[in-house]
């Protein structure tokens, strides 16, 4: 731990603490207040993670050992979640649906994060990347996609991985200077201001990157143009947080390198809390309490096996190169 930059892992920590927030109020939406609140999150809360995903993502390489890590930190705890998720509708409502391919409520970020790292390389070596990332963003917006593999998301949100790879050092060091603190933290309230007055005239559908134009209900001119707004909107939200993310370490900087036993168990909690009428102040304060629990080492060691499995027994050895 003490060779990690503190700023990245409270990065994570504030971002998993938005998700688990947006997630706990998104079933009381009828409240102004909580769908203002949620649409702003929505935003920008993702595209946050998928960026610094991007950023902490520019090394990897099909070596053998990053191979590994890919099936071991991504495609089995996907599989893992994907069935545990589905044991809930079993038990409730006597239904078993299980699709490996087709991601079920919030492990479509496995799926995608797992295509868009074995993409990393092929980035790498284009000349305009992002360019071509907002393209294909854009294109998929025009076509009817499969479900399968989470397509929609996958190419949507595809220009926040893309634009995390573009990052250099001296990119994340501009927004560390201490007066981005102060426009970011400005640019934070104004898009908050812009939710409070926006959010009832914009469909919800455009932050959640699920549907294609024509079942939104727009002509692809003008869906295209939304999804293009809510790019650049997610980017600078996600440059203005970024921004005002503390660079010293603090006491939740450790909890931040878990944040994915965060992400894949915080569902469990909100699918109980949905049963239960908390309001928006403490479903909120629900969220930051489960959202910082869930990172604590004890949980970490309570479901290591299924966040992060140790699957050396499952790998042949690898081979040193010959010198």
């Amino acid at each position: 731990m003490s060779d990690r930059d503190p700023y990245f892992d409270n990065a994570k920590f504030l971002a998993i603490v938005l998700v688990v927030c947006g997630h706990m109020i998104e079933d009381l939406r009828d409240d102004p207040i909580a769908h203002a609140l949620y649409f702003y999150v929505y935003v920008f809360h993702m595209p946050l993670f998928i960026t610094l995903s991007g950023y902490l993502s520019r090394n990897f390489t099909f070596s053998s050992g990053k191979a590994r890590k890919l099936i071991a930190t991504l495609a089995v705890p996907y599989v893992l979640f994907e069935l545990a998720y589905s044991l809930p509708r079993l038990l409730l409502y006597g239904k078993l649906e299980i699709s490996l391919l087709d991601p079920y409520y919030l492990t479509w970020f496995l799926m995608s994060l797992f295509l868009w790292r074995l993409s990393t390389p092929v980035w790498q070596q284009l000349r305009w990347p992002l360019v071509v990332a907002v393209g294909l963003s854009l294109l998929s917006g025009t076509s009817a996609l499969p479900d399968e593999l989470s397509m929609n998301r996958t190419l949507g949100l595809l220009p926040f991985y893309v634009l995390g790879l573009m990052l250099r050092p001296e990119h994340v060091e501009a927004l560390r200077r201490p007066y981005m603190k102060v426009v970011g933290a400005v640019t934070l309230a104004a898009g908050l201001v812009a939710a409070l007055l926006l959010h009832d005239g914009i469909a919800t559908e455009w932050i959640r990157w699920r549907h294609a134009n024509a079942a939104i209900g727009v002509d692809d001119l003008t869906g295209s143009m939304a999804r293009l707004g809510m790019l650049a909107a997610g980017v600078v939200l996600v440059a203005a947080f970024m921004a005002v993310t503390p660079s010293r370490r603090t006491w939740f900087s450790g909890l931040g390198a878990a944040t994915m036993y965060a992400y894949l168990l915080h569902g469990f909690v909100v699918k109980a809390a949905e049963r239960f009428e908390l309001g928006v102040p403490v479903s909120i304060a629900l969220g930051v309490v489960v959202a910082t629990l869930l990172c604590t080492p004890p949980v970490r060691a309570a479901f290591h096996w299924a966040v992060e499995p140790r699957l050396s027994w499952a790998f042949t050895a690898l081979r040193r190169p010959v010198r």
